[in-house]
C-alpha cells in the first residue's frame, strides 16, 4: 500500500521563498515572469500560498536563475523559523 505524503506546508514554503528572493532581488512579477516567459498571472498563482500550483523542477531551475541564486535555496527557505 502506498503512503500517503503530505508536502503543502514544504510548497508554501518554496512559494514564499519565489517570492522572497524576487524582491530581494527587486523584480516585479512581471519582470520575473518575462525573463521567465510565463504570464504574470501563473507567476502570481505560484508565489500565491494557498493556490498549491505545481512547477516543474525546469521552472524552478529557470527561476533559480533568473534570480541569481542556486536552486537549493528556494527549498531551504523557511519562514517559519
Amino acid at each position: 500500500m502506498a503512503r500517503e505524503f503530505d508536502h503543502t506546508e514544504k510548497m508554501q514554503n518554496l512559494y514564499f521563498a519565489i517570492g522572497y528572493y524576487r524582491k530581494r532581488r527587486g523584480m516585479s512579477q512581471e519582470q520575473l515572469a518575462e525573463v521567465l516567459g510565463i504570464s504574470r498571472q501563473h507567476l502570481a498563482a505560484i508565489e500565491a500560498p494557498n493556490m498549491n500550483r505545481g512547477l516543474s523542477l525546469g521552472l524552478l531551475f529557470n527561476i533559480a536563475a533568473a534570480l541569481e541564486i542556486e536552486p537549493y535555496l528556494l527549498l531551504k527557505l523557511n519562514p517559519h523559523q
